[in-house]
């Protein structure tokens, strides 16, 4: 039987039974779309919080002091660790796994403008800390070596701090008075989609000033801490295959420094970016490919689906098929018939599911959404799973219904009512 026949056939067989056609279709297109929007969705997941973690900072780690766990050099365990300047300098010229270093001094300072006044959090850092900590301005500049040499008395406002001491106001060359020193405003930070961040809250509000200047003007207060601690230093390895080795470097040299024992692991707290990086990925990976399963057991059941409506197209057109094959229809002719109804079946809903996934991801890329929600990524992945899954549906959902139906006797069909 010509091909353009069996078409015409298949598309008559189908729309006598349209709404069950329809559900049956409907369940291959609601399998392909799961598919590929919830393995999008995944891979938006993992893309959105690599964004946020960059936010924080680049393959970097950030040192805390902690106490000593062991006895060494004739000190007994349990002693604070103390960060100071001096540490980060001893890094610096002594580290030549570590890119760029800084120290951190934060205060919790008053601060008022001439339009409104706050309290919050001041940070004083080397100006290598505004690259290696993602720090961009959307006004203004950012603070630099001489700013740094000459302890100006500069500030960098985050975008909540400058909405609430400059509300709608021009910043940039304003003066305001922190702790009682007059700052000058050289800038304000672009605004930052940061889920996660260290000490004193996110960047956007926050002010940084240079590390000589808060030195200066901010000694620490608390007894027993000495000019030149610093609440934690700041490190960028050279690259990140030698992150670990850069990090010990750091670790013995901060314990010679401090006449602890290098192996002792609660002398110093690292939040270590890179690692934090790929727990995170290793989590949403397996999210992904949790959700990818999920979706294409949902397009296995639609599968399903199709072979139970075949075999039922084959219950009910037993005596056709008995007519058909009396008037000379061959059995390949009939395993043609089914197999091309089954086949169009899974090829038209499987194109609708596509078209409609995809559809779906690129709309939710144009619309803005939540932060918590991502936008979902089109993965060729998904897409080539989807319709490997849909071939291997169309074989054996129609194979088997075709091979019953083939394989009916004339004078069997004939004889049922």
């Amino acid at each position: 039987m010509p091909i353009r026949e069996i078409f015409k056939q298949t598309i008559s067989a189908l729309w006598e039974s349209k709404l069950r056609s329809f559900l049956t279709m409907f369940g291959i297109v609601w399998g392909i779309t799961s598919v590929i929007l919830l393995v999008g969705l995944g891979i938006g997941f993992n893309v959105d919080q690599k964004e946020h973690l960059r936010s924080i900072g680049t393959d970097i780690a950030i040192i805390f002091g902690g106490k000593t766990g062991m006895q060494a050099g004739g000190y007994a365990a349990g002693r604070d660790i103390r960060l100071t300047v001096d540490d980060a300098i001893a890094i610096r010229d002594q580290a030549p796994l570590v890119k760029t270093v800084s120290p951190e001094i934060r205060r919790t300072a008053s601060e008022v403008s001439q339009w409104n006044a706050a309290s919050r959090p001041v940070r004083g850092v080397w100006p290598e800390y505004q690259r290696f900590r993602s720090l961009t301005v959307d006004q203004g500049r950012l603070m630099t070596d001489e700013d740094e040499a000459n302890g100006r008395r500069v500030i960098l406002l985050g975008a909540d701090a400058n909405r609430q001491l400059f509300p709608g106001k021009a910043v940039i060359g304003q003066k305001m008075m922190v702790a009682g020193y007059e700052y000058t405003v050289i800038g304000v930070l672009a605004k930052k989609k940061q889920n996660g961040s260290y000490g004193s809250g996110p960047d956007n509000t926050q002010l940084f000033a240079p590390y000589s200047a808060m030195a200066r003007d901010f000694p620490p207060t608390d007894p027993g801490i000495e000019r030149g601690y610093v609440n934690n230093i700041v490190i960028e390895p050279v690259s990140p295959d030698l992150h670990e080795k850069a990090l010990d470097e750091v670790k013995r040299i901060i314990a010679i420094r401090h006449h602890y024992d290098p192996e002792d692991k609660e002398a110093l707290w690292i939040w270590d970016t890179l690692e934090g990086s790929k727990f995170t990925e290793r989590i949403f990976s397996v999210m992904t490919f949790f959700f990818g399963a999920v979706a294409l057991l949902t397009l296995a059941l639609g599968g399903i689906g199709v072979m139970n409506i075949m075999l039922v197209a084959v219950t009910e057109r037993t005596r056709e098929i008995g007519v058909r094959k009396a008037l000379g229809a061959t059995a390949v002719d009939i395993r043609r018939q089914f197999l091309a109804e089954s086949a169009i079946i899974t090829i038209v809903s499987g194109l609708t599911g596509l078209t409609v996934g995809v559809g779906v991801c690129l709309l939710m890329r144009l619309v803005p959404l939540p932060d918590f929600v991502p936008h979902p990524v089109i993965s060729p992945i998904a897409i080539g799973a989807s319709l490997a899954t849909l071939t291997v549906i169309t074989l054996f959902a129609g194979t088997y219904p075709a091979l019953r139906a083939a394989n009916l006797s004339p004078m069997e069909c004939l004889r049922t009512e």
